[in-house]
């Protein structure tokens, strides 16, 4: 599993490391750099699934013209990752415009015990071409590793507007989970009901409605299309009632898309979902928090979250200080930075003033790495 992501020239960052924990918060202000964090990750996911060189930036803002730091034209990213036993390096070093360098360092017991250039085309990782055939197998495994380290990032966005209609059956949850009804639906009988009913269970949870069960169907002659709905109780009357994803709000969707994606990637994921508390009202924050560690450490899927909502800054507490990095700005440079919360100075006495959702909404977080980084 990824443990550490460096970037140097990326974006906005000059140099700048994110630590990757069971369950890591990055918080900061608009423009401070946090999706482009999430970018480095899409990235990374667009090479190792093998998507040509020349189109690995299509699906990120900007597109090529973006991905280095002006006035550079080159940028790095750094991943460690790591197994039970091992741990290793993936770099990928870019000239825009004119190709990359992959390089994977393998470390054992924290002893360096060889370094090898993988070349690879540099057209996808997919392609890697090994040195030295006496090793070739082992490389061989080390590349396989790497790549379904890489395979495993999901980047979620859940769009609830393209959530309502009907879903061809898939094996994977798109990036807005647009078909999350498919995704269900072609599931094994035991799985979708196991998976339905861990949905149920959190979304009969929800403040707003008195919801009895949640689940997805296939619909038409074919049986290729799937629909998601929901059973409320409405009223004192205590009757149940049928609705589509249609009828169900913003908010409850993306709720769904968020579990079901906890509930269905592969175990070893990292799941990254920016502004995750988006469209979701206060009182849920303690909810999502809940769902996020809890099915997280039952799959074991690391999850990476950006928001800047009080309510789930608060809901995190004063344990969660270790897992929150705040991306900031360089007072007089303008590059993006990445602190953990823990390694500020002033924290403690910032934390007499306030919670960490308080300390945020005034913006007091920022202005103290103001002071010693500008």
């Amino acid at each position: 599993m990824i443990t550490e992501l460096r970037l140097e020239n990326w974006k906005s960052f000059g140099e700048a490391t994110l630590y990757i924990d069971p369950l890591s918060i990055l918080i900061g202000t608009n423009a401070s750099g946090k999706s482009n964090v999430l970018d480095a990750l899409q990235f990374l996911q667009n090479i190792a699934t093998g998507v040509p060189f020349k189109n690995a930036f299509d699906n990120l803002r900007g597109g090529s013209d973006w991905v280095a730091k002006k006035p550079n034209s080159t940028f790095s990213i750094h991943v460690v990752m790591s197994d039970a036993e091992s741990i290793f390096n993936y770099v990928i070093k870019c000239v825009v415009g004119e190709g990359l360098v992959l390089e994977i360092f393998y470390e054992k017991e924290n002893i360096l015990n060889y370094a090898h250039n993988i070349v690879s085309d540099p057209q996808s990782l997919s392609a890697l071409v090994l040195e030295g055939r006496k090793v070739r197998h082992e490389f061989e495994s080390i590349i396989s590793f790497v790549k379904n380290v890489l395979n495993g990032i999901c980047i979620l966005h859940p769009k609830p507007e393209e959530m309502v209609g009907y879903s061809l059956l898939s094996n994977k949850l798109n990036f807005s989970a647009n078909n999350i009804a498919g995704v269900l639906a072609a599931l094994s009988y035991e799985r979708q009901k196991e998976i339905e009913d861990t949905l149920t269970q959190y979304a009969s949870r929800l403040p707003e409605r008195d919801i009895h069960r949640v689940y997805a169907e296939k619909v038409g002659k074919l049986g290729k299309d799937a629909m998601l709905y929901c059973d409320e109780k409405w009223g004192e009357s205590g009757e149940v009632f049928t609705v589509d994803a249609r009828a169900m709000s913003d908010g409850t969707l993306r709720f769904l898309a968020i579990l079901t994606a906890l509930l269905t990637l592969p175990e070893g994921s990292l799941l990254a979902i920016d502004e995750v508390d988006n469209g979701f009202h206060p009182s849920r924050a303690h909810l999502l928090l809940e769902a996020l560690q809890t099915i997280g450490k039952q799959r074991n899927i690391d999850v990476l979250v950006t928001t800047h909502n009080p309510a789930l800054l608060d809901a995190l507490g004063t344990e969660f200080v270790p897992f929150v990095t705040v991306a900031h700005r360089d007072s007089i440079t303008g590059e993006s930075k990445l602190t953990l919360l823990e390694d500020i100075e002033q924290l403690p006495k910032l934390l007499a003033q306030g919670t960490v959702g308080k300390l945020s909404t005034q913006g007091l977080i920022e202005k103290s790495l103001e002071s010693v980084h500008g």
